[in-house]
């Protein structure tokens, strides 16, 4: 048997693996210790039923049901052409402030609300790609990391390509 990777972190499953749903994602193969930042979900095997009820009566875990989503939410990695630069908020504010603009100057220019260049500025959100590229326009900066793949090679041995422990910071209490 090919030995198993985790699918948010990238370390090497030892034991049993479990499937479980994060935040909103698809299914995937998970250890157990990132397993506990999700919600188990049991994947059918064989043929789909049709029973009409939401969940087609098949027991799922507490709380949630293991029907994936009609539709699947779009997040930040769906919305962005690459990696944004961390002080994006920052580098909007100076531009505009440089040009003479206010946030409702931006926001007309832009031809979006007022209330998106304040989150935007805030670090509150965020911008989606076509806003992130108004903005760019507009304000003459890059909000594109340009060096593409991160230097710190904090990847596993054995594992190809990205995974979502690569890419987020989980929060110890």
């Amino acid at each position: 048997m090919q030995p198993q990777h985790c699918e948010a972190c990238g370390e090497l499953i030892r034991g049993r693996s479990k499937i479980v749903r994060i935040e909103g994602s698809q299914p995937m193969k998970v250890c157990e210790r990132c397993a506990r930042h999700g919600t188990e979900v049991q994947v059918q095997t064989g043929p789909r039923q049709s029973s009409g009820r939401v969940g087609g009566g098949m027991a799922s875990s507490p709380g949630r049901s293991a029907t994936p989503p009609a539709r699947r939410r779009r997040d930040v990695f769906d919305l962005i052409g690459g990696d944004i630069v961390e002080d994006y908020a920052d580098r909007i504010r100076d531009a505009r402030l440089d040009k003479g603009m206010s946030q409702k100057d931006l926001a007309l220019e832009l031809k979006e609300k007022e209330h998106l260049i304040k989150k935007i500025e805030n670090g509150d959100l965020i911008p989606e790609d076509a806003v992130r590229k108004k903005l760019e326009a507009a304000l003459d900066i890059r909000l594109i990391e340009s060096d593409g793949m991160p230097d710190d090679s904090g990847g596993h041995a054995g594992t190809s390509g990205t995974t979502l422990g690569d890419v987020i910071q989980i929060k110890r209490k």
